[in-house]
């Protein structure tokens, strides 16, 4: 092993905890911009839905390694404030078709556009090569980890 491991694996800590903490206070910014009454982790769900464009609820628990009781709440919490709704599944009619609504659609892709252009101006100074890098890196970390 190398010797330095340990002292670049605290690095990678100590950079990922100032990520986590500003991605935190991102949240809760991006969620108000989407709904005033939208939890902050909501986001995560909506981004989900909106790249699935229609999922069952099982399958995005599966997905996001979360309880589908925790997740059925959740969405019904969307679906409150108009940005969810569940559709009859057409293969199974017990089960439900989870998207998003044209309003939640809307909020989103503009809450997404102004995160998106915070991320442009934050790395615009980057060369192309290190960005696409950084993405895949993260990448394979998220998949790894």
């Amino acid at each position: 092993m190398n010797e330095h491991l340990p002292e670049t694996l605290r690095a990678v800590e100590d950079e990922l905890a100032a990520l986590l903490r500003r991605g935190r206070a991102l949240s809760w910014e991006i969620a108000r911009e989407v709904h005033p009454n939208l939890e902050p982790n909501a986001y995560g769900l909506l981004l989900w839905l909106r790249r699935c464009g229609s999922i069952r609820l099982t399958d995005l628990a599966v997905r996001l390694g979360i309880g589908k009781g925790t997740l059925s709440r959740q969405i019904h919490g969307l679906e409150g404030l108009g940005l969810v709704r569940r559709d009859p599944d057409p293969d199974d009619r017990r089960a439900a078709q989870l998207s998003l609504t044209e309003e939640g659609t809307r909020r989103f892709d503009a809450a997404r556009a102004a995160r998106l252009g915070q991320m442009r101006r934050t790395m615009e100074s980057w060369p192309r090569r290190d960005v696409e890098e950084f993405a895949r890196l993260l990448h394979r970390f998220n998949e790894t980890f």
